[in-house]
């Protein structure tokens, strides 16, 4: 495989490693260096990228793995999991403040779901991988991944009524 065609594939889906290593590491810094030491894993085996049937969820499972190692070091035993604060430019300042207060919560409720709903929301609701997509990047069935997504949103869901006193839950 030629630089141009690597260069090109990898454009992609860069972006969805680096999300997700910012979701698992927190630090942008920490997430650029994890999306790169996977590319570089990836370039060094380019002659073997052409064997994997989705090159794109094989990346995301290195990248999945390379950060967890990260998180077992001793290096980085302080990180934790938290959800990105994405803003709109164009809402007035005060749904700013609401939309930040809601992701606010909605990573907090999200640290206190189990690891494995946290990875399975983070690939389905913010990277948008299809259900097949997410049970083969994690090694899992794909019954199991409806039934871990489903329990995490309603955690969500009931964590955030309560918050905002939209109902009793």
């Amino acid at each position: 495989m030629k630089e141009r065609a690597f260069i090109t594939l990898t454009n992609t889906f860069k972006d969805k490693l680096f999300r997700l290593s910012k979701r698992l590491l927190v630090s942008s810094e920490e997430a650029e260096d994890a999306t790169q030491e996977v590319l570089l894993k990836l370039w060094k085996n380019k002659s073997k990228i052409g064997t994997y049937k989705n090159v794109e969820a094989f990346a995301m499972t290195m990248t999945k793995n390379y950060c967890y190692d990260k998180l077992k070091s001793k290096q980085t035993g302080n990180l934790k999991i938290v959800h990105n604060n994405y803003e709109d430019g164009q809402a007035s300042l005060q749904r700013q403040v609401e939309a930040k207060d809601s992701l606010d919560w909605v990573g907090k409720i999200m640290e206190s779901l189990p690891e494995q709903q946290r990875m399975i929301i983070q690939l389905r609701d913010i990277e948008q991988y299809n259900n097949a997509e997410i049970a083969e990047m994690l090694e899992m069935n794909e019954t199991a991944v409806r039934v871990a997504l489903s329990r995490g949103r309603k955690v969500i869901r009931e964590e955030l009524l309560k918050k905002h006193n939209y109902g009793v839950v």
